[in-house]
């Protein structure tokens, strides 16, 4: 802020007409000389008190406008900032909204779900309790069955042993085939199975040595047998499998059977049905050997020692 200071006036006195003495002069001039100075002092006092006075006046003003700027400037800056947060919470607000309602939505979804894993839970577990009780009340009547069975099976164990001693005092039982088959299977194979029975004489278990036998026109064929020899003391039950060599198609199967001094040759006609349709297409497929007894509808017809039997069919 800049002040201008007037220049002070120096006034001259105004030279008298009438000459004084010195001393008056002197006195005089000094009593009209100082009411001058004052005026002028007092003058530019006073215009300097103003100047001061339009200064703080200025500064006043000043100040003010800049405190008007600095509240208008805050006010802006508050209500920006306002606007801007509210602006922000609300579209946070609706993003938190959104998510919420697809929290909602899957969770509603998969309390759905597992209710219906539970129903279906509930009823595996009902139906496995009652599959449980069925398997209980089948496996008591199992075990019922199966002790009336081993009853029966020793009550048929001892009837053997009582016949067998009862034909063993009256000269034993000869050599014999009971039942005889052969089954076609795949690959070109054959399972095969004999029962033979024989009681001696002395009651002792003889060996039994068999021999199988396929036969053509001209040719034939010893199918291998695993075990070979047996220890017969009542009925022994023979199976096996073999398979037939290419291009060989036989016209009888004899089977000779030694055991002690007892033989027997029985030729059998190459006769088979027609082919199951149900059966595995492989060898690995199929069970074990049944050992269950051949019931055989054709008579079994057996001679003694080197004589041969007429042919039957097997079936």
């Amino acid at each position: 802020m800049r002040v201008k200071t007037a220049p002070r006036l120096r006034l001259q006195p105004a030279q008298l007409s009438c000459h004084l003495p010195a001393s008056e002069s002197d006195t005089l001039l000094g009593t009209h000389q100082l009411p001058d100075i004052n005026s002028a002092e007092d003058i530019d006092m006073t215009q300097s008190i103003a100047n001061s006075q339009r200064g703080a006046v200025t500064v006043t003003w000043l100040l003010a406008l800049f405190v008007a700027a600095v509240l208008v400037t805050a006010i802006v800056a508050l209500m920006l900032g306002h606007k801007l947060g509210f602006q922000r919470g609300y579209y946070a607000l609706q993003d938190e909204t959104k998510l919420s309602a697809v929290d909602i939505e899957q969770t509603s979804k998969s309390l759905k779900d597992l209710k219906i894993k539970n129903k279906v839970l509930t009823n595996q577990v009902a139906t496995a309790k009652q599959e449980l009780l069925i398997s209980l009340t089948n496996l008591d009547e199992l075990r019922e069955t199966q002790k009336e069975v081993k009853v029966e099976s020793q009550q048929v164990s001892q009837l053997n042993e009582l016949y067998a001693k009862l034909i063993t005092k009256q000269g034993g039982m000869p050599l014999q085939i009971l039942g005889a088959k052969i089954d076609p299977l795949p690959e070109n194979a054959f399972e095969f199975g004999f029962d033979v029975g024989m009681l001696s004489e002395d009651g002792q278990a003889k060996n039994l040595a068999v021999t199988l036998t396929l036969q053509d026109k001209d040719n034939f064929i010893e199918v291998p047998l695993e075990p070979a020899n047996y220890a017969i003391e009542g009925i022994v039950r023979i199976r096996g499998r073999f398979v037939m060599p290419a291009g060989f198609k036989p016209l009888q199967v004899k089977l000779n059977l030694e055991a002690g001094e007892q033989k027997v040759e029985q030729l059998y006609d190459w006769n088979l049905g027609a082919m199951v349709d149900n059966m595995p297409l492989s060898l690995l497929d199929l069970p074990e050997v049944d050992k269950s007894p051949i019931a055989s509808n054709a008579p079994v017809v057996t001679k003694k020692a080197t004589t041969t039997s007429k042919a039957d069919s097997i079936k």
